[in-house]
């Protein structure tokens, strides 16, 4: 008996570190891919054509559903804390509660996981059936930086494009809680605008900005680099898009954890207050 339960975890350790080496290696592998698809990218010939192409494909066609996002996020999160503080009689800070979480925190990360499973799928699914279908290799025998040329201007146009998202966002959601709070619940616009101006401060903004520039970062960096390494046909395609997606997702949510607190860490080393 005793055997067996040493066997069995002598497997499971196995497993473990297993997963563990095969998840640092492949860390590795995406952190060179996206470090020479950058380095690259201050080669000539400069692709500024194809960055703002794929800036207007990340940016401009996830205005709408970003906005529609926003506004119902503005509305649903200004209700639930109304309904919240009006139990103990704090209705009046409904505005700059909504504000520091929109702007901070939900702002950033729904913005980021949207944009990840609309445009980084579709950068995933295009590399991935460029690869199946022997366009990437093509390119490589013509003399084309395949990193340079499909790579470097998808990773830009997501770090610039995010934190634009993101100011939408906010704006669209503080304008939701405006409406919700003002003209459905009935309390006083004056105050409501007061309080927030008292308690949201610029660098609350720019946290969320950093983090989405962060987060436009990471998911333009795992899906291009599934796609762009996909194997297997129209199944690996499919499997490529899929992983590439879930993982960006799975990413931003735990380093918005982790960036939060170095952000607090960083206000006390220099003596502000988070």
């Amino acid at each position: 008996m005793i055997q067996k339960i040493a066997g069995w975890m002598d497997h499971v350790l196995l497993g473990f570190w297993k997963s563990f080496f095969e998840f640092a290696r492949e860390l590795g592998d995406i952190i060179l891919f996206a470090t020479s698809s950058i380095r690259l990218s201050f080669a000539k010939p400069y692709r500024w054509t194809e960055m703002v192409r794929h800036m207007e494909f990340v940016g401009n066609q996830s205005i709408g559903i970003i906005t529609l996002t926003g506004l119902f996020t503005g509305l649903a999160l200004s209700f639930q804390i109304y309904l919240g503080f009006k139990l103990v009689n704090a209705v009046n800070l409904v505005g700059p509660t909504v504000a520091l979480g929109i702007a901070r925190e939900l702002g950033p990360v729904l913005t980021g996981l949207i944009v990840a499973a609309r445009a980084g799928g579709a950068m995933a699914a295009r590399l991935g059936t460029m690869r199946v279908n022997e366009q990437i290799d093509a390119l490589d025998v013509m003399g084309v930086n395949t990193k340079q040329y499909l790579i470097a201007p998808r990773l830009y146009a997501a770090v610039i494009c995010m934190p634009l998202l993101t100011a939408v966002f906010d704006f669209v959601a503080m304008v939701g809680s405006w409406f919700l709070v003002v003209h459905l619940v009935s309390l006083d616009e004056a105050i409501f605008f007061d309080k927030i101006r008292q308690t949201l401060e610029v660098r609350h903004i720019n946290e969320g900005l950093f983090k989405a520039m962060v987060f436009g970062l990471v998911f333009s960096v795992v899906c291009t680099y599934r796609g762009f390494n996909t194997t297997g046909g129209a199944k690996g395609v499919g499997e490529a898009t899929n992983r590439g997606v879930v993982v960006s997702m799975v990413m931003i949510i735990i380093l918005d954890y982790f960036l939060t607190n170095f952000i607090r860490v960083y206000y006390s080393l220099i003596g502000i207050p988070a």
